[in-house]
Protein backbone atom coordinates (compact mmCIF):
# COMPACT_ATOMS: atom_id res chain seq x y z
CA UNK A 1 0.00 0.00 0.00
CA UNK A 2 1.31 3.57 -0.93
CA UNK A 3 -0.65 6.37 0.32
CA UNK A 4 -4.00 5.60 -1.22
CA UNK A 5 -2.53 3.07 -3.46
CA UNK A 6 -3.52 -0.42 -2.92
CA UNK A 7 -2.89 -3.84 -4.23
CA UNK A 8 -4.18 -6.91 -3.66
CA UNK A 9 -2.68 -10.89 -3.92
CA UNK A 10 -3.44 -13.54 -2.48
CA UNK A 11 -3.53 -17.55 -3.49
CA UNK A 12 -7.07 -18.14 -3.35
CA UNK A 13 -9.57 -16.23 -5.35
CA UNK A 14 -12.26 -16.28 -2.89
CA UNK A 15 -9.71 -14.73 -0.13
CA UNK A 16 -9.34 -11.56 -2.82
CA UNK A 17 -13.10 -11.15 -2.99
CA UNK A 18 -13.63 -11.76 0.49
CA UNK A 19 -11.44 -8.97 1.14
CA UNK A 20 -12.32 -6.62 -1.25
CA UNK A 21 -15.59 -6.91 -0.10
CA UNK A 22 -14.86 -6.26 3.32
CA UNK A 23 -12.54 -2.63 2.07
CA UNK A 24 -15.95 -1.46 0.13
CA UNK A 25 -18.14 -2.05 2.85
CA UNK A 26 -15.24 0.54 5.20
CA UNK A 27 -13.70 2.25 3.11
CA UNK A 28 -14.84 4.24 -0.51
CA UNK A 29 -12.79 2.62 -2.64
CA UNK A 30 -12.56 1.91 -6.84
CA UNK A 31 -11.80 -1.63 -8.18
CA UNK A 32 -9.36 -0.95 -11.15
CA UNK A 33 -9.86 -4.78 -11.55
CA UNK A 34 -6.22 -6.28 -12.71
CA UNK A 35 -3.55 -4.71 -12.03
CA UNK A 36 -1.50 -3.01 -15.10
CA UNK A 37 0.18 0.44 -13.36
CA UNK A 38 1.18 1.24 -10.13
CA UNK A 39 3.73 3.83 -9.12
CA UNK A 40 5.10 4.51 -12.24
CA UNK A 41 5.68 0.85 -12.99
CA UNK A 42 3.65 -0.60 -16.17
CA UNK A 43 2.33 -4.40 -15.54
CA UNK A 44 2.05 -6.89 -18.48
CA UNK A 45 0.81 -9.70 -17.25
CA UNK A 46 0.43 -13.05 -19.43
CA UNK A 47 -0.45 -16.71 -19.27
CA UNK A 48 3.41 -17.77 -18.86
CA UNK A 49 4.64 -14.44 -17.47
CA UNK A 50 4.47 -11.50 -15.71
CA UNK A 51 6.59 -8.54 -16.92
CA UNK A 52 7.03 -5.01 -15.38
CA UNK A 53 8.22 -2.17 -17.24
CA UNK A 54 9.26 1.70 -16.84
CA UNK A 55 9.56 3.10 -19.94
CA UNK A 56 6.87 5.41 -19.93
CA UNK A 57 8.48 7.20 -16.66
CA UNK A 58 11.98 7.17 -18.86
CA UNK A 59 10.61 8.65 -21.06
CA UNK A 60 9.67 11.59 -18.13
CA UNK A 61 12.80 11.93 -16.75
CA UNK A 62 14.76 11.66 -20.01
CA UNK A 63 12.31 14.88 -21.26
CA UNK A 64 12.36 16.80 -17.69
CA UNK A 65 16.73 16.40 -17.71
CA UNK A 66 16.38 17.69 -21.50
CA UNK A 67 17.62 14.57 -23.04
CA UNK A 68 15.06 13.41 -24.97
CA UNK A 69 16.44 13.67 -27.70
CA UNK A 70 19.70 11.62 -26.87
CA UNK A 71 21.34 8.43 -28.27
CA UNK A 72 21.47 5.60 -26.37
CA UNK A 73 24.49 4.06 -25.14
CA UNK A 74 25.96 0.48 -23.70
CA UNK A 75 27.62 2.30 -21.44
CA UNK A 76 24.89 4.39 -18.71
CA UNK A 77 27.79 7.18 -18.18
CA UNK A 78 30.76 8.70 -19.57
CA UNK A 79 33.86 6.11 -19.07
CA UNK A 80 37.08 7.36 -17.78
CA UNK A 81 35.22 10.41 -16.28
CA UNK A 82 37.10 12.42 -13.52
CA UNK A 83 35.73 14.80 -11.40
CA UNK A 84 37.26 18.20 -10.02
CA UNK A 85 36.24 20.32 -7.96
CA UNK A 86 36.95 23.65 -9.73
CA UNK A 87 34.94 23.85 -13.12
CA UNK A 88 34.14 26.25 -15.57
CA UNK A 89 30.75 25.29 -16.57
CA UNK A 90 27.28 27.26 -15.81
CA UNK A 91 26.20 25.87 -12.26
CA UNK A 92 22.76 23.75 -12.77
CA UNK A 93 19.62 23.79 -10.19
CA UNK A 94 20.89 21.67 -7.17
CA UNK A 95 16.34 21.27 -6.90
CA UNK A 96 16.18 20.20 -10.46
CA UNK A 97 19.41 17.94 -10.17
CA UNK A 98 18.48 16.04 -6.94
CA UNK A 99 15.12 15.42 -8.64
CA UNK A 100 16.39 13.91 -11.36
CA UNK A 101 18.96 11.87 -9.55
CA UNK A 102 16.30 10.50 -7.29
CA UNK A 103 13.94 9.65 -10.39
CA UNK A 104 17.49 7.93 -11.49
CA UNK A 105 17.45 5.64 -8.29
CA UNK A 106 13.72 5.02 -8.52
CA UNK A 107 14.18 3.42 -11.91
CA UNK A 108 16.90 1.33 -10.97
CA UNK A 109 14.70 -1.32 -9.68
CA UNK A 110 13.79 -1.86 -13.37
CA UNK A 111 17.15 -1.14 -15.31
CA UNK A 112 19.88 -2.22 -12.61
CA UNK A 113 22.45 -1.72 -15.38
CA UNK A 114 22.39 1.90 -13.73
CA UNK A 115 22.90 1.35 -10.53
CA UNK A 116 27.09 2.21 -10.46
CA UNK A 117 26.00 5.43 -12.55
CA UNK A 118 23.56 6.90 -9.91
CA UNK A 119 24.46 5.22 -6.51
CA UNK A 120 27.16 6.13 -3.41
CA UNK A 121 28.98 2.58 -4.17
CA UNK A 122 32.74 2.69 -5.76
CA UNK A 123 34.44 -0.29 -6.69
CA UNK A 124 38.76 -0.79 -7.09
CA UNK A 125 37.80 -4.12 -9.19
CA UNK A 126 35.55 -5.72 -11.64
CA UNK A 127 35.38 -8.47 -8.86
CA UNK A 128 34.12 -6.22 -6.38
CA UNK A 129 31.75 -4.48 -8.86
CA UNK A 130 30.27 -7.68 -9.57
CA UNK A 131 30.02 -8.65 -6.27
CA UNK A 132 27.98 -5.68 -5.16
CA UNK A 133 25.90 -5.93 -7.83
CA UNK A 134 24.95 -9.89 -7.04
CA UNK A 135 24.22 -9.01 -3.09
CA UNK A 136 21.94 -6.01 -4.53
CA UNK A 137 20.31 -9.08 -6.18
CA UNK A 138 20.74 -11.31 -3.95
CA UNK A 139 18.35 -9.34 -1.82
CA UNK A 140 15.52 -9.08 -3.63
CA UNK A 141 15.20 -12.64 -4.89
CA UNK A 142 15.41 -13.78 -1.24
CA UNK A 143 12.30 -11.36 -0.68
CA UNK A 144 10.75 -12.92 -3.83
CA UNK A 145 11.22 -16.23 -2.89
CA UNK A 146 9.64 -15.58 0.74
CA UNK A 147 6.57 -13.48 -0.26
CA UNK A 148 5.94 -16.19 -3.19
CA UNK A 149 6.10 -18.86 -0.39
CA UNK A 150 3.40 -17.03 1.70
CA UNK A 151 1.37 -16.64 -1.61
CA UNK A 152 0.95 -19.94 -2.49
CA UNK A 153 1.97 -21.99 0.94
CA UNK A 154 4.73 -23.57 -0.56
CA UNK A 155 8.37 -23.29 -0.25
CA UNK A 156 10.02 -22.19 -3.07
CA UNK A 157 13.40 -23.86 -4.22
CA UNK A 158 16.18 -21.19 -3.50
CA UNK A 159 16.54 -18.99 -6.85
CA UNK A 160 19.21 -19.32 -9.24
CA UNK A 161 21.37 -15.94 -9.57
CA UNK A 162 23.76 -15.70 -12.59
CA UNK A 163 26.92 -13.96 -12.47
CA UNK A 164 29.30 -13.27 -14.96
CA UNK A 165 32.57 -13.01 -13.19
CA UNK A 166 34.02 -16.22 -12.00
CA UNK A 167 36.21 -14.51 -9.07
CA UNK A 168 33.09 -12.49 -7.51
CA UNK A 169 31.45 -16.10 -7.52
CA UNK A 170 34.53 -17.35 -5.71
CA UNK A 171 34.06 -14.47 -3.13
CA UNK A 172 30.22 -15.34 -2.61
CA UNK A 173 31.41 -19.13 -2.27
CA UNK A 174 34.57 -18.69 0.11
CA UNK A 175 35.03 -17.10 3.24
CA UNK A 176 38.60 -17.07 3.47
CA UNK A 177 39.14 -14.82 0.52
CA UNK A 178 39.87 -11.54 2.45
CA UNK A 179 42.37 -10.01 0.19
CA UNK A 180 39.90 -9.80 -2.40
CA UNK A 181 36.89 -8.25 -0.03
CA UNK A 182 38.85 -5.97 2.35
CA UNK A 183 37.73 -2.76 0.52
CA UNK A 184 33.97 -4.22 0.33
CA UNK A 185 31.38 -2.85 2.46
CA UNK A 186 29.97 -5.26 5.23
CA UNK A 187 26.46 -4.79 4.21
CA UNK A 188 27.17 -6.36 0.92
CA UNK A 189 28.29 -9.54 2.25
CA UNK A 190 24.74 -10.82 2.94
CA UNK A 191 25.49 -12.57 -0.37
CA UNK A 192 27.76 -15.00 1.77
CA UNK A 193 25.18 -15.44 4.10
CA UNK A 194 22.67 -16.71 1.55
CA UNK A 195 24.96 -18.63 -0.57
CA UNK A 196 25.52 -20.36 2.97
CA UNK A 197 22.30 -20.75 4.23
CA UNK A 198 21.05 -22.59 1.15
CA UNK A 199 19.27 -19.17 0.39
CA UNK A 200 20.86 -18.35 -3.44
CA UNK A 201 21.97 -20.86 -5.56
CA UNK A 202 25.16 -18.88 -7.18
CA UNK A 203 25.59 -19.94 -11.33
CA UNK A 204 28.13 -18.50 -13.85
CA UNK A 205 26.89 -17.36 -16.80
CA UNK A 206 28.77 -16.18 -20.00
CA UNK A 207 28.65 -12.84 -20.27
CA UNK A 208 27.49 -13.04 -24.46
CA UNK A 209 24.21 -14.75 -22.68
Amino acid sequence: MYVDDLIITGARAEDIDSFKHEMVVCFRMSDLSALSYYLSIEVRQGKEALTLDQSAYTSKLLEQSGMAECKSCVTPMEERLKLTKTSTTAKVDATLYRSIIGGLRYLVHMRPDIAFAVGNVVAVSTCEAEYVAAATAACQAVWLRRLLGELTSVEAHPPALMVDNQPAIALAKNLVLHHRSKHIDGKFHFLRDCVAGGKIVIEFVETSR
